[in-house]
């Protein structure tokens, strides 16, 4: 979704700039420009001194432009985060000893990771994603425990278990985890 969204941002960006670039350009050059066109001629400013203070008077001008200018400002930033943010593995790149390699989807090892990690014993739902490069690739895992569950014995475990299956299956030298244990929230149990 957020490449989606990326790619359509940064044409509209891109649209709007080459024609407003390319319009100045030609005005520029000699090209007479429409009536409506903002640039009346070679020598003409962007903003004259009238419209830069038509609505310094108002009451609502300056208000408008910060508010217009915040949101902006706060679209940028969010847009910034989500292309920074690190994104999913694809694939991994399996040793394969004949010097060709394999490549194996992401998702499919996330999978098996997932359900191995859900097949311990008080763990209600595993959540795995993959991040880092192909040839090195890093699992960010999050568990979700039943109370009975020793947090560390559950770690121990994944680490043990799930964690070190995918790592000789698919060859790697290491496979980091960064881990976050959760508890199920349950109701208070009546003692007496």
């Amino acid at each position: 979704m957020i490449g989606v969204v990326n790619r359509v941002l940064i044409g509209l960006v891109g649209l709007v700039l080459l024609v407003v670039g390319g319009s100045v350009l030609a005005v520029g050059l000699g090209v007479r420009p429409p009536a409506w066109w903002i640039h009346g001629g070679r020598h003409d400013v962007l903003l004259s001194t009238a419209e830069r203070t038509r609505w310094r008077e108002t009451g609502w001008w300056w208000p408008a432009v910060i508010a217009a200018l915040a949101v902006l400002l706060l679209l940028s930033l969010w847009w910034l985060a989500a292309v920074l943010r690190r994104r999913r593995l694809t694939e991994v790149l399996v040793d394969t000893g004949d010097g060709e390699g394999a490549l194996l989807r992401g998702r499919a090892l996330e999978g098996v990771l997932a359900a191995d990690a859900e097949g311990m014993d008080g763990v209600e739902r595993a959540h795995v994603r993959l991040t880092g490069r192909r040839d090195a690739p890093a699992t960010h895992v999050r568990l979700l425990l039943e109370p009975h569950v020793d947090p560390g014995t559950a770690l121990y475990e994944l680490t043990d278990g799930a964690l070190a299956r995918a790592r000789d299956s698919a060859a790697l030298a290491s496979l980091p985890a960064e881990v976050r244990l959760l508890g199920v929230k349950h109701r208070a149990e009546r003692v007496s």
